[in-house]
């Protein structure tokens, strides 16, 4: 006799494969619809529309634009902090503190370069301080902060995420700065901060 398996107490259910394929489509009309459009003017609508799913097949999975680029961005950000965790140094542990930090400034101007539309779409203005990845951001620069004895790190940690926001990332690039010479201020502002006068 076969063994019959047990559901896991608290799994997700299974995705039906018609709940795949449409997540897959809706993903993948947002993509390029937050490419080709300033990302804070697509639509519920837009989506639905280019995915070619029902409003409600739409509102059953993503209760907003915002969720449907998180969930694009997911992925993208979990890469970079799994390096942060458990890559090699600089990003990752091993390095000093001053190294680790410029390290993620220059892996996040590499991010917001490939991104931009998608973090322009999650995390505009306020809301940037609501997206999930902005704690694990935050958490990383002060356990660095305190790695290197600068004081009151709780002050100084969301102004040194301050330039990784995205509007602030796209004015640089409008501006013409290359991301090559905004990772190269960002190590500088990594170095004076944590080293100071030493």
């Amino acid at each position: 006799m076969a063994a019959v398996e047990l559901p896991q107490v608290g799994a997700p259910p299974a995705e039906r494969a018609d709940a795949a394929r449409n997540r897959a489509r809706v993903l993948t009309a947002a993509a390029d619809l937050f490419r080709s459009k300033d990302p804070r003017a697509v639509t519920m609508d837009d989506v639905a529309r280019a995915a070619g799913v029902g409003r409600a097949t739409l509102y059953r999975r993503y209760p907003d634009v915002a969720s449907i680029a998180g969930a694009l961005l997911g992925e993208h950000e979990a890469a970079i902090q799994e390096q942060v965790i458990r890559g090699d140094p600089p990003l990752g542990p091993g390095a000093p503190p001053e190294d680790r930090l410029a390290a993620f400034y220059a892996a996040m101007v590499e991010h917001l370069e490939r991104q931009l539309p998608l973090v322009l779409a999650v995390d505009a203005g306020a809301a940037r301080f609501a997206v999930g990845s902005y704690g694990f951001w935050r958490a990383h620069v002060r356990v660095l902060l305190e790695a290197g004895d600068v004081p009151d790190p709780d002050a100084l940690v969301d102004t040194l995420l301050a330039p990784l926001s995205g509007e602030v990332f796209r004015y640089q690039r409008d501006s013409g700065l290359a991301p090559e010479q905004i990772a190269g201020a960002l190590a500088r502002l990594a170095r004076r901060v944590l080293l100071g006068d030493r």
